[in-house]
């Protein structure tokens, strides 16, 4: 009998969802893909579950897709510039995208960290960036996790910058020395004032997350496992429900070509969702979801099926 207490769906109360994710390892798989969904629970695969968008720089080939809302009223991806053919320490470089109408994409642009030099001109690792809004500096805090041949763990740096083409020096953001940290995701809650990082605690293959009152740290020392799966998970994201004052929390729950999903109203207490609740029937590995308007999501499937 299983008497597991579950999180009731909440009724969303305007727009849609659009999730961006990749689908495996493979070169041909390393592609950004779409579906979308009326309420934030339940997803289809556009295009025949088939990329939407081919990379053509870099390394031809991106993982962990992060769509963000510009302030501009455009839309940018950023996405980790990486085949994984090559290895899992042989990428440096981050990949964007703008869009006007989320169907279109242009002005793809490689971010290079080896760039900046000194430590940097070894980096091993960018991996899965993010975008936040930063209202001190009036621009958005790009964040990933980052690595180099002086320190093969990786820990969270971030940068800032208002076009997604070019963006300050970097900066450590978050560490925990000889413990890796990937996978970062920022939410702000309103309630109390306090910037969330969820990350990947690799020691346990589980979701952590840390405190700060503001965006650029320092974040707490310690920290607190969230994720409820009972397998190994990777590459989380919270959203909101529109409307409402539930929060969703997906997972790659890698070893099981399954997401997993939780819920919450406080940011730090979680119930799982219902497996009968949800359904992401495409397989998707790490991405993100934001939400749409009606019409958006209207174009989407009459652009893409």
């Amino acid at each position: 009998m299983n008497n597991t207490e579950y999180a009731i769906p909440a009724k969303s109360q305007s727009g849609k969802y659009l999730f961006a994710y990749f689908v495996g390892n493979r070169p041909e798989q390393e592609r950004i893909h779409f579906a979308v969904s009326e309420d934030g629970y339940n997803f289809q695969a556009l295009n025949n579950n088939e990329p939407v968008i081919i990379q053509t720089k870099g390394k031809k080939c991106v993982r962990d897709p992060y769509i963000v809302k510009g302030n501009d009223g455009f839309y940018y991806i950023v996405g980790t510039d990486m085949k994984s053919d090559e290895g899992w320490t042989s990428n440096h470089a981050l990949v964007t995208w703008k869009s006007s109408d989320l169907i279109n994409w242009t002005d793809e642009t490689i971010i290079d960290i080896r760039d900046f030099g000194g430590d940097f001109a070894t980096t091993t690792r960018a991996w899965a960036p993010q975008a936040i809004w930063d209202e001190k500096t009036e621009m958005y805090m790009l964040y990933w996790a980052h690595s180099d041949e002086k320190n093969d763990v990786a820990q969270m740096y971030y940068a800032h910058t208002t076009d997604f083409k070019t963006i300050t020096e970097p900066k450590l953001l978050y560490e925990r020395p000889g413990i890796q940290t990937i996978d970062g995701d920022i939410a702000y809650n309103e309630k109390n004032g306090k910037y969330y990082l969820y990350f990947k605690h690799d020691e346990d293959q589980t979701i952590a997350y840390t405190t700060s009152k503001n965006l650029t740290g320092p974040y707490d020392e310690n920290s607190v496992v969230v994720s409820l799966a009972k397998t190994g998970v990777e590459g989380s994201e919270i959203y909101n429900i529109t409307g409402t004052d539930q929060w969703v929390m997906i997972m790659d729950e890698y070893g099981t070509d399954r997401f997993f999903m939780q819920q919450t109203t406080d940011f730090e207490n979680f119930l799982p969702v219902n497996p009968d609740d949800y359904s992401m029937e495409f397989f998707p590995r790490h991405g993100a979801i934001t939400s749409i308007t009606d019409e958006q999501y209207e174009n989407l499937i009459k652009h893409f099926g």
